[in-house]
């Protein structure tokens, strides 16, 4: 296989020592050990444009996974079949496909020899010309930012990495979003407007259904928003199922609106958090497009970064897709 190797220096377990391990592995795959956007897009440009890649392997967070997607787009590059290396924070992507530590998913990759792993097909939403596996509003955009000012507490070095997963991550919601919510203005108002062809829904008992009078341009929900956004993948990371129905609708993306307010939503968080259906207040639709319109400025994330303050957001289902090592069905081959 023709393979390329890219390693974020700045993923939470980012470091020189995974890109040994790539060279044990794969002395002669292109391989990069980057720090900035600007040293993957050159890579990307100097390396992987004249000789596109059969297999590119990334190591990092969504955030990596998903700039790099993008980048390669901008670049006009078709994207080569790709494999998750977890190295980053929540690691949505990684879960989903299962991918193990590095060195036993670059074991594995080796023992395949000339042939690709099996892989696996997801679509991608698109914001504002970019693509990812998820993007929102609501609590979680909001503690992307709370995570990054809490972690910042610990000095560099063993308490700032016990902190600086799920621990940090709920430490950030308790004592940052959930409390601005309790006693500030409580949640936004959204009104969301189908864009594309008939919108779906999911009953109690999980049938797919039609959205009564739910063609192009019907008002689909108008109401109060904690969380809202759009994914074509089931997890928001660090096992968070917030998609449960993400790949339920070939062609569709998954969009939810979720109407509680934080104390309701924090008595239901084991059930939020496995993706138990039906919840009160959780609204399920299933669009090519749609645009969501809020009574106030609210942060968005994009694939866990964050994107800034937006009032009005479309999503669509983007033409391309992407496919990444199914690392779960590797891992049952060489078992």
């Amino acid at each position: 296989m023709n393979i390329a190797v890219m390693v974020n220096l700045r993923a939470r377990r980012g470091s020189e020592k995974v890109g040994g391990l790539v060279q044990r592995f794969f002395p002669r795959a292109r391989l990069a050990l980057t720090r900035s956007l600007e040293e993957a897009r050159t890579w990307i440009s100097e390396q992987l444009r004249p000789n596109p890649p059969t297999l590119l392997l990334a190591g990092g967070g969504d955030g990596t996974i998903t700039g790099l997607l993008n980048e390669l787009r901008e670049q006009g590059l078709a994207l080569p079949a790709i494999g998750v290396l977890p190295l980053g924070t929540g690691n949505a992507w990684a879960r989903v496909t299962g991918a193990p530590k590095p060195s036993e998913a670059l074991r594995q990759i080796a023992a395949c020899g000339e042939r690709l792993p099996p892989l696996r097909p997801f679509s991608l939403v698109r914001v504002e010309g970019r693509v990812a596996p998820f993007a929102g509003t609501g609590w979680d955009a909001e503690t992307i930012q709370d995570f990054k000012n809490y972690i910042s507490r610990f000095p560099p070095g063993p308490l700032r990495e016990a902190n600086g997963g799920l621990r940090g991550y709920m430490g950030a919601l308790f004592t940052g979003a959930i409390p601005r919510h309790l006693f500030g203005p409580g949640n936004p108002r959204v009104k969301v407007y189908n864009l594309g062809g008939q919108a779906l829904t999911i009953d109690s008992r999980g049938s797919l259904l039609p959205v009564p009078n739910g063609g192009t341009g019907a008002l689909l929900y108008d109401g109060p928003a904690g969380v809202a956004g759009a994914a074509t993948t089931t997890e928001w990371g660090f096992g968070f199922k917030a998609f449960p129905f993400a790949q339920a609708v070939p062609g569709r993306l998954s969009v939810r609106v979720y109407g509680a307010g934080v104390v309701e939503a924090t008595r239901n968080m084991f059930k939020l958090w496995r993706g138990e259906h039906p919840l009160p207040k959780m609204h399920d639709f299933f669009v090519e497009r749609v645009r969501m319109d809020f009574d106030r400025e609210v942060p968005f994330q994009f694939a866990g970064d964050s994107m800034g303050m937006r009032r009005s957001v479309e999503f669509d289902l983007a033409q391309e897709s992407v496919q990444l090592v199914d690392w779960r069905q590797l891992g049952r081959i060489f078992a």
